[in-house]
């Protein structure tokens, strides 16, 4: 398992998802951005809010923006659950709990001060605990809301200062009816 991200590899997928590579993180992300695999998760605590971070200003790829809890990418031959838990640990200094699939076959394309985004990215739901401990190399803040106040947050006052992965996610999940056992203790 690798700990350090300038070390991690990044899996390269072809339009089916299939896995056809490898690819250091750091020569990943730029204008032309291969197809790649990644996850988001979003993790509540047991009074059901969810908690969400704002990336570090030192972020490659959108800087400063609020978003998911954590979100980053699998390395070759790790399934999703183990790497939103190394990275939750990594991130945040958190444990992850009853993790599920919401939106499997979520897949996006962003552009950010000429940085791209090229993501199959399945998108889950769980549960942390402990309380955040943010690696300010990664996370610069981060906040405890109820999903109204999130919602609202994205979609008004704050629309610009969030992630547009998170912000379409996030209107996917609740469409889908899939917080009901989360954002209740």
């Amino acid at each position: 398992m690798v700990a350090s991200p300038a070390a991690e590899l990044i899996v390269l997928v072809d339009e089916d998802g299939t896995a056809i590579g490898s690819m250091p993180k750091p020569l990943v992300h730029h204008g032309d951005t291969p197809l790649h695999r990644a996850f988001s998760a979003y993790l509540f605590d047991d009074s059901g809010r969810l908690l969400v971070t704002r990336r570090a200003d030192s972020k490659a790829t959108f800087p400063g923006m609020w978003t998911n809890t954590v979100c980053g990418h699998p390395g070759p031959g790790e399934a999703d659950d183990e790497a939103i838990a190394r990275r939750a640990d990594y991130e945040l200094g958190l444990t992850v709990d009853r993790l599920r699939p919401a939106l499997p076959s979520y897949r996006y394309r962003a552009e950010f001060r000429g940085v791209v985004e090229n993501e199959v990215c399945p998108v889950y739901l769980g549960r942390f605990a402990g309380l955040p401990a943010p690696d300010p190399t990664e996370v610069g803040e981060w906040e405890l809301l109820d999903w109204a106040t999130f919602r609202a947050r994205q979609e008004t006052t704050q629309y610009d200062a969030w992630s547009p992965w998170c912000r379409e996610q996030a209107r996917l999940i609740e469409a889908a009816g899939l917080l009901a056992d989360l954002t209740t203790t």
